[in-house]
């Protein structure tokens, strides 16, 4: 099972003693917000030693329904990629081993 938003709160906590429960969640929640609004306004977000947030715009496309092969066409779209960087994937290489 993966992290929510609460865990991550806590982990704050855990790690800086001078904030309450209550500022830990706020300073999540701040981050997250920042980060969201960032990305709506499609700017690219970048963590140094963590990775970037970009937003993609996807042209229209042609594709098929899968249930019964007719073609449809896929809309224009954004779409949200993340690139971890160099030293998040060393980290997570270095764990797996």
């Amino acid at each position: 099972m993966g992290k929510n938003k609460s865990d991550l709160a806590d982990a704050v906590y855990t790690r800086q003693p001078d904030l309450t429960k209550k500022g830990a969640a706020d300073l999540v929640d701040a981050v997250l917000d920042v980060l969201k609004e960032a990305i709506q306004n499609g700017e690219t977000v970048k963590v140094s030693g963590f990775g970037m947030f970009l937003v993609r715009q996807k042209s229209e496309r042609a594709g098929r329904n899968p249930k019964t092969g007719e073609a449809i066409s896929i809309a224009s779209r954004r779409a949200l990629t993340f690139k971890p960087s160099a030293v998040l994937k060393a980290a997570l290489n270095a764990r797996g081993q």
